[in-house]
């Protein structure tokens, strides 16, 4: 009976041992993952405190140790937000203000490998998002021999929100930027903790789309975080565009005006408010500012990469072929030169009328077409990432590997649904006109392709050449991210930019080529001339 006893108690201890996860100590404790098909997996790892009551609107503070041994098997929270775009699937249903965790999938077997990094930021206007997206999971990239990581960040009204009495808080004197802050302590995380999961916290690439791609800017001018990373990877956007951002006199007075549009008269009252009816109240649908905060930007981005002040690392970056629509800049009004014009001024001001003639808009029906559409992705964000890209060229001294992403995506294969905005889908109302057929990649059509998870995107009824697409595209990202250039074996060659008048650009499709574009680089250059005053 006591063999049987025994034999028992064996067993069962067998079977706990065997369903035991990989486990990890980071520097606040032991975090225990699962184990997928040779990918370790690690979810909801807390890397800075929850921002919550008091820490609402402060800098990340350190994440709180622990006892024993923490479960990493499910996702944190995504960051409070509204439902704003409909392509964003997440992992979790939770939503909470306290959002700071990151995820971790790493291919390493005994954990001391010193494996390539990467961490990517979700892209939503800094309004919506998460780590928890599908689109941006980084098993594909595991294979590929990297260790994978997305982490949240605050978004909307809980991320970006600046105020006279917040800076009276803080030793800089200056509130903001909270959402870039937190970027900023997920990439210390990795440098203190990545090497335990099999990473080389010397070797950490950070990367994004969209907004995402505006913070890897953001991160690569912050003295705060420009020397945490090596590489970086930019998708549609930057935080330099057309004009300065504002100032923290600027930022506090649309803070206060904020307050009181909230019904609030002090600091307390808004912390006391629970998340959701903050959430509520702010009703933030559209980009929030970030401002010259005296800590995370201590100057104009502009003036720091006009310097040579950013993070001299290699960048790859670019664009989509049809980042937006005229509709997005005509705002339901009908397509006219005169219509396109004022829309125009709204950013270009007196020089409107020249910079519609420079994208060769003469008449209506240029509108609604293609020089229509160009305009409207450069006001949208083809610009802005545009001066990025041309400016780290320029005051680097690192390789710029520039392209412009042209493979549409094919038909939906689920009915009831129609384009929405920014790349995303909705579905369809009665009342829903068809939108144009896209003859181009749109706005964030490039993230599954890149990050090679087109199967997590059930939309789309994704062909054989989508699939091989996604291959070149991954391919070069996955070359990037462990040597600091994308050319490798089976790749067509890609030329990085150095400064010289006719700038290469790899054009992004199933039949991949190297281009260089003198008309558009020409009238980049022009607009840069009539924004900032810089010479050609």
């Amino acid at each position: 009976m006591k063999k049987s006893i025994l034999s028992l108690a064996l067993a069962l201890l067998a079977a706990v041992a065997t369903a035991q996860g990989p486990q990890v100590r980071t520097a606040c404790g032991v975090v225990e993952g699962t184990c997928e098909s040779g990918i370790k997996v690690f979810k909801g790892i807390p890397f800075a405190a929850p921002p919550t009551g008091p820490l609402r609107w402060k800098a990340p503070q350190p994440a709180a140790r622990w006892q024993g041994v923490r479960k990493a098997t499910e996702f944190g929270p995504n960051p409070m937000q509204q439902p704003i775009y409909g392509d964003m699937n997440f992992g979790t249903k939770k939503m909470s203000e306290d959002c700071l965790y990151l995820n971790i999938w790493t291919p390493a077997k005994s954990m001391d490998e010193k494996l390539p990094v990467l961490i990517y930021f979700n892209g939503g206007g800094l309004m919506a998002g998460s780590g928890s997206e599908p689109r941006y999971a980084g098993m594909s990239m595991a294979r590929k021999g990297i260790v994978a990581v997305t982490a949240n960040y605050r978004e909307g009204i809980f991320g970006f929100f600046a105020h006279p009495d917040l800076s009276k808080e803080t030793a800089y004197k200056g509130s903001g930027n909270y959402g870039f802050m937190d970027q900023a302590a997920a990439i210390q995380w990795l440098r203190d903790n990545i090497a335990a999961f099999g990473g080389d916290p010397d070797r950490i690439t950070i990367a994004g789309e969209s907004a995402g791609s505006m913070s890897v800017s953001a991160l690569m001018a912050s003295p705060v975080s420009r020397n945490l990373f090596c590489r970086a990877i930019g998708s549609s956007g930057s935080v330099i565009a057309f004009g300065k951002i504002a100032t923290l006199k600027e930022a506090e007075k649309a803070g206060k005006e904020k307050m009181k549009q909230m019904g609030c008269k002090s600091l307390e009252e808004l912390r006391a408010l629970s998340a959701d009816e903050l959430m509520e109240r702010a009703a933030v649908r559209s980009r929030p500012a970030y401002n010259i905060d005296g800590y995370f930007f201590t100057e104009q981005p502009e003036q720091t990469f006009a310097g040579g002040r950013q993070a001299r690392v290699p960048l790859l970056v670019g664009g989509n072929s049809e980042e937006a629509q005229p509709s997005f800049i005509l705002q339901g009004k009908p397509a006219t030169v005169a219509n396109a014009t004022e829309a125009a001024r709204a950013v270009f001001g007196s020089n409107a009328e020249k910079v519609v003639q420079l994208y060769g808009i003469s008449t209506d029906a240029d509108v609604s077409g293609e020089p229509g559409m160009k305009l409207a992705s450069d006001m949208f964000i083809g610009f802005g990432t545009w001066k990025w890209a041309h400016m780290h060229t320029m005051s680097s001294g690192q390789p710029v590997y520039r392209y412009v992403y042209c493979h549409p995506r094919p038909a939906m294969r689920i009915s009831g649904k129609v384009a929405g905005l920014a790349g995303g889908v909705k579905d369809k109302d009665d009342g829903d006109d068809k939108a144009p057929e896209a003859k181009g990649a749109v706005h964030s059509a490039d993230i599954e392709y890149a990050m090679s998870t087109l199967p997590t995107n059930r939309v789309f009824d994704w062909q054989p050449e989508d699939f091989l697409m996604s291959d070149i595209f991954s391919g070069y990202y996955a070359n990037f991210i462990k040597t600091g250039n994308p050319n490798g074996l089976g790749l067509p060659d890609w030329t990085p930019a150095n400064g010289q008048e006719a700038v290469p650009v790899l054009r992004l499709d199933v039949n991949t080529t190297m281009t260089t574009d003198r008309q558009t680089e020409e009238r980049y250059k022009l607009i840069d001339t009539m924004m900032w005053g810089t010479k050609k």
